[in-house]
């Protein structure tokens, strides 16, 4: 089969540094960015991308390179994610609420020659890190201020494009999701797949280069992290936060006309309070102060698509969604232009409308597979579909509905549990013999988790010890936070451990759905 002509294939080469390389171009003076004393127009950006990427190279980062990010969230990211496209490196960000001991298995698993921290709110947390990881990286602190920071770094490098040929397909994030067997994996998301789910995700949220984007929601998300990386693309500016504080995020939705941002209930109810006097001018997100549009976290014009059918299915190994409402049907909609999705029974045929069985997705939007995992990139391809571990139906009009699950999860707020992680730490504690953790309905954050224990004979533990154990090995937002102490948990007649008896017998329910 012939591909065209040898120099037409790297003419054809675009990726996330050529988007960048022509908004400079074609959008000279426009602000690409605002970080606190920072202010950017695209090619004060691609100056400083070209200077870390430069630095990146010197110091063997090049192609398959790996840098971590452990800091909250900063325009230095962006720039991270933006020098890696150029030279074809990975940037992982995770989690900075995760414990000392999560951070370090993540190191260690990752293998970055880069850690790019941040001091300020994480100093302990790194330097514990840091002392216990087996592997060892160059550290460089973004927000210092000494001769081996992230800015002193930077300047002393050439703002010279270095200008390689990098195919789009190559991984530019890794993003820690999926601990459906009790350890985190890192999926691979390629510059091609953002790139393509960026023109949709801006088509929904009604982003274009007028756009003033406000990341207030983590950055170690995908979910949020997709209208940052849109409006990067359609040449909009995005705006950065370090971390939700109501009060500066209302003086930079005044003072920087923000059209979009991720804004949680509590908060909400925080701005709600703050502003009732309308101290702020937020006009440009929201009709009045009491903000009467807000119906979830992703804000964004009232009349954009995505507001008027906020339906989706996906998850991070797809690169965000891959069905939206406002393509039409029902349940979470029908499948983007991207992606082909089907769904199949448990020998891999695929099912007639109806019925429920496993989602498959294939297309240019589906991640690069897991770092380091064969095993499991096996056993997820399914003859050329990524299987998906989640749970659907094919409507009679074509359109998909999200039944749940198939490795159950459990939705706190906006963060993502998944019970086996949570019992794999209680399973630590020297008195558990055995754990089951469940999601019981919480009015405000949706679900709470819910530790069912057995202790071994003899031994005495308290709820308040168990919970501090958790607390101390990993992020506290996965921490149970209701223990019951039981003398067995349900089991099915081969064994294993009856989920669904558990939900009925203890209270749980509430599990994340699109019917």
């Amino acid at each position: 089969m012939t591909l065209g002509h040898p120099a037409y294939q790297q003419i054809r080469m675009h990726g996330l540094g050529d988007v960048l390389r022509e908004h400079c171009r074609s959008r000279p003076a426009m602000t690409a960015v605002v970080d606190g004393e920072f202010r950017l127009t695209w090619p004060q950006l691609n100056q400083r991308v070209n200077q870390l990427a430069n630095y990146l190279l010197a110091n063997g980062l090049a192609e398959d390179g790996r840098v971590l990010w452990l800091g909250q969230n900063s325009f230095r990211l962006l720039e991270c994610m933006l020098a890696a496209a150029k030279i074809g490196a990975t940037v992982c960000p995770i989690n900075w609420r995760m414990s000392a001991g999560e951070v370090a298995a993540v190191i260690d698993d990752f293998t970055p020659q880069l850690v790019v921290w941040q001091q300020q709110d994480l100093a302990d947390t790194a330097n514990q890190a840091r002392d216990h990881a087996k592997h060892r990286a160059h550290w460089i602190a973004h927000d210092g201020d000494d001769a081996d920071s992230y800015e002193a770094l930077l300047s002393l490098h050439s703002a010279t494009d270095p200008d390689l040929a990098v195919h789009s397909d190559t991984p530019v994030v890794a993003m820690y999701t999926a601990a459906f067997d009790g350890k985190p994996n890192a999926a691979l998301l390629s510059q091609s797949a953002m790139l393509y789910q960026s023109l949709m995700i801006a088509y929904g949220y009604s982003i274009t280069e007028q756009s003033s984007n406000l990341n207030s929601g983590p950055l170690f998300h995908l979910g949020t992290m997709l209208a940052t990386l849109a409006t990067f693309t359609f040449g909009g500016k995005n705006v950065f936060i370090a971390r939700v504080d109501a009060e500066e995020m209302l003086k930079l939705i005044e003072a920087e006309a923000v059209t979009h941002a991720f804004v949680a209930q509590p908060t909400l109810l925080q701005i709600r309070e703050i502003n009732k006097a309308g101290k702020y001018d937020t006009s440009s997100l929201w009709s009045s102060p009491e903000a009467p549009e807000w119906s979830s976290p992703l804000c964004m014009p009232k009349d954009s698509p995505f507001a008027q059918q906020a339906r989706v299915y996906g998850q991070t190994e797809v690169m965000g969604f891959t069905t939206f409402g406002f393509l039409g049907g029902g349940g979470a909609g029908r499948v983007s232009p991207l992606a082909q999705l089907r769904i199949v029974d448990n020998d891999g045929n695929e099912l007639p409308p109806g019925e429920s069985g496993e989602i498959e997705v294939r297309g240019i939007q589906v991640m690069s597979g897991y770092y380091q995992r064969d095993d499991e990139n096996e056993r997820r391809n399914h003859n050329g579909w990524h299987r998906t571990r989640d749970l659907g139906k094919r409507l009679d009009d074509g359109s998909v509905a999200f039944v749940g699950p198939k490795t159950t999860m459990i939705k706190s707020g906006v963060e993502n549990i998944y019970p086996a992680e949570v019992e794999a730490c209680i399973a630590q504690h020297n008195a558990v013999a055995q754990a089951c953790v469940i999601g019981v309905p919480d009015p405000k954050w949706e679900q709470n988790v819910k530790a069912l224990v057995v202790l071994k004979p003899g031994e005495d533990l308290s709820a308040e010890a168990l919970i501090e154990h958790c607390r101390q090995h990993m992020a506290s937002y996965k921490k149970p936070k209701i223990v019951e102490f039981v003398t067995e948990l349900p089991r099915a007649p081969d064994g294993q451990l009856d989920r669904k008896k558990a939900d009925a017998m203890f209270g749980g329910g509430g599990y994340p759905a699109t019917h």
